[in-house]
């Protein structure tokens, strides 16, 4: 069976962030999306967790779902906004949560943001008490500590070995392992000797699988993606599908341990992914003076925005190729594979010219899910005679497009996000590049 999963995602008691991400609303947008997983988010906010014990209980083992009277609430919902939608779609949460640590080492302040997976909430409740006598846990769904990243684990590998973790969005400048402005060079610089418990790393929204395979580092690692979704409708922008028998807590854990070969009937089998020049921080630029540009420009420069003069942002990409020391085409076939995609909505948006909220996108794209069913089937899996059927010619465009790689790239920079467009009729477009090429995607 094929199991899709979204370990990244906030809930309401975090900044910036929805009031509709309560777990109700989250189990009936998981069925809407195809999502067999999701984090529960945020578990170290008290309220959150407080929540969390009172609404779910366990389904397979480490992994949970609403108790009944809370079930229905998300059924309710989810038939209002689809009445004849049908899914055998389960919606388990895994527990989970984003931590921010800052904190100076090797002379230098390090912002580094890690993904913390629990077994039970019994494991979840003891890393909290000792997390709350090092930093205000309560102040944000996401909380920032004032500690080494190290001290996190230690906390929650004390309260159970059988917690993981996984470095977040690994290359975003601003907060992650190997960001410009205040990441590693390696692993093991910043992890130590507890290296061997980074198994898996978040390629984030501004890279995909392919760039990651140009640095030997992370051969050792499973990458995976996530949506890291601050609103309902961005749940599953990326994700990993997993083919097993079963899914579980520990076959989750065990199957990103072993990468592609994987565990006994489980395995990770692909990622889904943005276009990576679709995220905010692919290319290097200033977004105040709506300057971006290529690392070799950025090199010739010297780093500095010819408008204004300050220092450029120094994107994902040029970080990258900073370290990258292999041809990403080597054992390619011994690679996880990935599939880059464009959220529904965003396509139906591109089709008739309008805004993403508009009232004409949001009535295509419910009334398509009610016929057709989930997102993820309608994106990766609907026959192209059933898309023509459903959809206006530019937005079948888009789908088989996107499903082809026809895409028109403009790369985002310095927090903005880049504008992927694929609603033309295929002879319109230019085919994308067989491999990535980091000299067609910054201009």
């Amino acid at each position: 069976m094929k199991y899709i999963t979204d370990l990244h995602i906030h809930s309401k008691y975090s900044r910036a962030c929805s009031k509709n991400l309560d777990l109700v609303h989250i189990a009936a947008w998981q069925r809407l999306k195809g999502i067999h997983v999701v984090s529960c988010a945020d578990f170290t906010h008290p309220k959150w967790f407080h929540e969390l014990k009172e609404k779910l209980e366990e389904k397979k083992p480490g992994l949970y779902g609403l108790k009944d009277v809370y079930q229905k609430e998300s059924d309710d919902i989810l038939r209002e906004l689809c009445p004849s939608f049908s899914t055998s779609v389960p919606s388990y949460v895994i527990l989970g949560t984003e931590i921010s640590c800052i904190y100076t080492k090797n002379g230098k302040c390090r912002r580094i943001h890690l993904l913390v997976f629990a077994p039970t909430p019994e494991v979840v409740e003891k890393t909290n008490t000792t997390l709350a006598r090092i930093g205000n846990i309560a102040s944000d769904g996401r909380p920032i500590l004032g500690c080494d990243v190290k001290d996190v684990m230690k906390i929650a590998l004390a309260a159970s070995e059988e917690c993981f973790f996984i470095p977040a969005h690994m290359w975003t400048p601003w907060f992650s392992l190997f960001g410009s402005k205040s990441g590693f060079n390696s692993i093991k610089e910043c992890f130590e000797e507890l290296s061997p418990y980074i198994f898996a790393g978040e390629t984030g929204l501004s890279s995909d699988p392919y760039m990651n395979w140009q640095w030997s580092e992370l051969d050792a690692i499973t990458l995976v993606s996530n949506s890291d979704a601050h609103s309902l409708e961005k749940l599953g922008r990326e994700a990993n599908i997993f083919i097993g028998e079963d899914i579980s807590y520990e076959n989750i854990r065990e199957a990103l341990k072993a990468g592609k070969k994987g565990i006994q009937n489980f395995r990770l089998d692909a990622t889904i992914e943005f276009f990576p020049e679709e995220g905010k921080y692919h290319c290097d630029g200033h977004r105040a003076c709506k300057f971006v540009c290529s690392p070799a420009e950025t090199k010739k420069l010297k780093g500095i925005c010819p408008m204004c003069k300050k220092s450029l942002t120094i994107g994902v990409l040029n970080r990258v190729m900073e370290l990258a020391d292999q041809d990403a085409k080597e054992k390619i076939d011994q690679r996880i594979r990935y599939k880059s995609i464009i959220p529904l909505q965003e396509i139906i948006a591109q089709g008739f010219g309008v805004g993403v909220h508009s009232k004409k996108v949001q009535e295509l794209y419910f009334q398509v899910i009610n016929r057709l069913g989930s997102e993820f089937e309608i994106l990766l899996d609907t026959s192209f005679q059933d898309l023509k059927k459903n959809f206006p010619e530019e937005i079948f465009f888009g789908i088989k497009n996107m499903r082809e790689g026809r895409v028109e790239l403009r790369a985002g920079y310095d927090g903005e996000f880049g504008v992927i467009r694929v609603c033309a009729p295929q002879k319109k477009m230019q085919p994308e590049l067989a491999f990535y090429d980091p000299n067609s995607v910054c201009k």
